[in-house]
């Protein structure tokens, strides 16, 4: 809750007055500052800097709540406070499906489906809720120029004929989608201070980035990591404010990388294609997720999606509600599809690794 702005605190009126003439608009402005900083920023007595902190404290630090009432609210909910994605196995691993108010993370190589994946969730985010959608808008942060309307629309003619058939109404869902197409990263940065104006006014239910790792490759090919870590932070600190601020699902798609030392600061679509199979074997030996350890602390929930063996995976490696677990998957026309809804248990080094080729695990 650092990005909370104090204009929306319930702070004593000469209180806010106060701090929206100094400037400091955020939670984080005022308790970053040293108590004697603060005093000399807001040109006041020890009192004064003291009730500052303690009004912002008190407003931007969340209630606390027992186990007993949090199990409480979820049966109230009848389940709710999820996206369901309508993939059974996933969403019963998953309590339900994705998670209102916390940042989910959807990794894999290039062609896997990643972007499949969101367009069936940007879809069932803008479907009635009598659909089992939720029924709002979308923002959806295309990135790398994958989205596809018309792709949207065919997964829903599939998946929701009876709503479809209906006139007007895949123009409907298609038109409470807000696209948005950063060309850079400082125009991505721009989009998201504005992001929770839009929010309010839009009455959006789901924001989707895809990719992120694409974006923060853009313009920083000869950046060094150091270099590259400070956008990434503020990026993810404000990506995180904007799920708990809106109580909204937000997915992020993430690209794989090189574990290599040649490769290390290489993604999945920077691979020189020259060499053939050779180099992509190579390559998709030794995938990790990319953006560094500190991006995948950050996330609340992980989705694998892998390859390997002539089959395709959807796994679980991180969520605080499920172990580590895989479902076998299929792209077609109606979308994303599990082959089935048993899930298989992922052990040791499996939870963490990306895979392109070797065992299948079926066969365990």
């Amino acid at each position: 809750m650092a990005n909370m702005p104090v204009s929306e605190m319930r702070l004593p009126p000469h209180l806010a007055y106060l701090l929206a003439a100094r400037r400091l608009d955020t939670a984080k402005d005022v308790l970053s500052l040293p108590e004697v900083e603060l005093m000399a920023v807001l040109d006041a007595g020890v009192p004064t800097a003291r009730a500052a902190v303690a009004h912002v404290s008190e407003a931007a630090c969340p209630p606390c709540q027992t186990a007993l009432a949090l199990l409480e609210e979820r049966v109230r909910l009848g389940g709710g406070g999820r996206l369901a994605t309508t993939l059974c196995g996933l969403d019963e691993a998953l309590g339900g499906g994705i998670p209102m108010g916390k940042l989910t993370e959807v990794v894999g190589p290039s062609g896997i489906g990643k972007t499949q994946f969101c367009l069936k969730l940007a879809l069932l985010a803008a479907l009635p809720e009598y659909y089992g959608g939720l029924d709002g808008r979308v923002v959806y942060i295309d990135t790398e120029s994958k989205f596809s309307s018309r792709r949207m629309i065919e997964i829903g003619q599939k998946n929701f004929p009876q709503i479809f058939r209906q006139e007007g109404l895949a123009q409907k869902m298609a038109g409470r989608i807000l696209v948005m197409r950063p060309a850079s990263l400082a125009d991505f940065t721009k989009s998201l201070e504005q992001m929770k104006v839009t929010l309010l006014q839009h009455d959006v239910k789901l924001l989707i980035v895809d990719s992120m790792a694409a974006l923060m490759s853009l313009g920083n090919e000869k950046a060094t990591a150091g270099f590259r870590q400070h956008p990434l932070r503020w990026t993810l600190s404000f990506l995180k404010s904007i799920a708990e601020f809106s109580r909204i699902p937000v997915v992020v798609t993430n690209q794989v990388r090189s574990q290599s030392n040649d490769d290390g600061y290489h993604f999945s679509f920077e691979v020189d294609r020259k060499d053939g199979n050779n180099c992509a074997e190579r390559f998709d030996s030794h995938l990790i997720a990319a953006l560094g350890i500190q991006w995948a602390h950050a996330v609340t929930v992980r989705l694998v999606f892998e390859s390997h063996s002539g089959h395709r995976f959807i796994k679980v490696a991180k969520s605080p509600m499920s172990p580590a677990v895989a479902f076998p998957f299929a792209v077609e026309s109606s979308g994303i599809t599990l082959l089935s809804d048993e899930g298989i248990d992922v052990t040791g080094p499996e939870i963490t690794s990306i895979r392109c080729q070797g065992q299948n695990i079926l066969s365990r």
